[in-house]
């Protein structure tokens, strides 16, 4: 008598083999990326010297074109679209640096990447061929991250989140401060970014170090951390901590998670520790200032808190995907997969501006990080770039900052240094 099929038992037992691939899948995702971090080494600087962008040619990926949507800004650093299809751009600009050299200083100046900070939020009028750009505020400090919820414009400066009125997109008043944020001296990681939580009635906010690793202690209890808000400021509670420096925040829309781009620390050396991309889990500790990828403990805290280090080894995250040391990561997008291929719905879009402490220029480009089973691949793909012009000469034709999705599908990029904000399309149908 031959044996009977059991649709339910085979389903049961290959749902236990999917459920251990899973976990497997996991353990090895951190102990494959743990593995990878370098040891320390010197420290290097490398300045990039900016060259005109008019003969720049910027590379997408197959199936996609790029080009200038607008340029001649003032250090347009984050864009936000608003439900009409207009796009809002941030522009502000790093001044100084704690103990930095004045010599440095006024070199960093002249090549656009310091200087002082036009403090502007300007609105691109896409309903208008060419599209229009016009001034919405002025006399902001240092703004970053804005937001659009119940006819108002939530604008984060380094030092405040307000609120104005904007009903049908139209200001019709002065702002409102509903918090103030902690912003030095020193105040070396200064922007502000700002999104709503999934439910749309509490706004997160991306809070970096005020240092680099906290040798003084002057570092606020606060900082290296994604904060909760109410919508009127109030009952402010940390989120996550540990984070030195968190920037980009959006959420993987398969499952709901919350995700965001982190600076990594300086001093160690120019291949370590490596910036990242990580999942934001509530309550979290990630290990700034005192560890590194939870099994490294900082050379400086080691002697100054080796209790506090050997806490932070037990008790911190794992971040999920390393990326390249002093990369600097911003911008990052989680695509609806509108008017897009399919199989950029599935993962994340970092922006790296590219840093000054590697002998050989990295980050300055686009990345797409496929995901799976909600989790990085490892897999990182090149989307944009083209932004170095000579590697060999240091030369630069811009550094892409900030990214967001457009009504209809189209990327936006904005180039702070090149003062222009670029726009990706598809050629490909879904």
């Amino acid at each position: 008598m031959g044996s009977k099929y059991c649709p339910l038992l085979f389903m049961r037992m290959n749902f236990k083999v999917i459920k251990t691939l899973l976990m497997l899948f996991a353990i090895v995702h951190a102990d494959l990326f743990a593995s990878k971090i370098p040891e320390p080494g010197p420290s290097v600087m490398r300045l990039p010297v900016l060259i005109e962008n008019e003969k720049s040619e910027l590379r997408v990926a197959e199936g996609f074109e790029i080009k200038t949507l607008v340029d001649g800004l003032d250090s347009p650093r984050w864009p936000v679209v608003l439900p009409n299809g207009n796009i809002l751009i941030s522009g502000s600009k790093t001044e100084a640096l704690p103990n930095m050299p004045e010599e440095t200083i006024r070199l960093l100046t002249s090549m656009n990447i310091f200087g002082k900070s036009p403090n502007t939020i300007i609105e691109i009028d896409m309903n208008q061929n060419p599209p229009e750009v016009r001034n919405l505020i002025q006399g902001l400090n240092q703004p970053f991250g804005m937001l659009f919820k119940n006819q108002s414009l939530f604008v984060a400066n380094t030092d405040s989140i307000v609120k104005y009125p904007f009903k049908d997109f139209m200001l019709s008043g002065a702002a409102e401060k509903i918090i103030d944020l902690p912003f030095g001296p020193p105040n070396n990681h200064w922007t502000r970014n700002i999104i709503l939580n999934e439910r749309g009635d509490k706004i997160l906010i991306a809070v970096g170090s005020g240092t680099n690793v906290n040798a003084e202690g002057a570092d606020e209890k606060d900082r290296a951390a994604v904060w909760e808000i109410n919508l009127d400021g109030s009952e402010k509670r940390i989120y996550a901590s540990g984070l030195r420096n968190p920037v980009g925040l959006d959420f993987y829309t398969e499952n709901g998670s919350l995700w965001t781009t982190v600076n990594e620390r300086d001093g160690i050396g120019e291949f370590t520790p490596p910036d990242y991309l990580t999942e934001v889990k509530e309550g979290a500790f990630y290990g700034w200032p005192y560890v590194y990828f939870k099994d490294y403990a900082d050379p400086t805290q080691i002697e100054l808190n080796p209790e506090k280090v050997k806490r932070a080894m037990r008790t911190s995250l794992m971040p999920d995907l390393p990326l390249d040391a002093h990369s600097v990561p911003l911008g990052l997008l989680f695509h609806s997969g509108k008017n897009i291929s399919s199989k950029y719905k599935n993962g994340a879009f970092v922006v790296r501006r590219g840093g000054v402490s590697t002998s050989k220029l990295t980050g300055y480009d686009v990345l797409f990080i496929p995901f799976m089973n909600g989790k990085p691949t490892g897999t990182i793909q090149t989307f944009v770039s083209g932004f170095i012009a000579s590697e060999e000469r240091g030369e630069i034709h811009g550094r892409p900052v900030g990214i967001a999705e457009g009504v209809n599908g189209e990327i936006f990029i904005t180039d702070d240094v090149g003062g222009r904000v670029l726009v990706v399309t598809s050629k490909l149908e879904n």
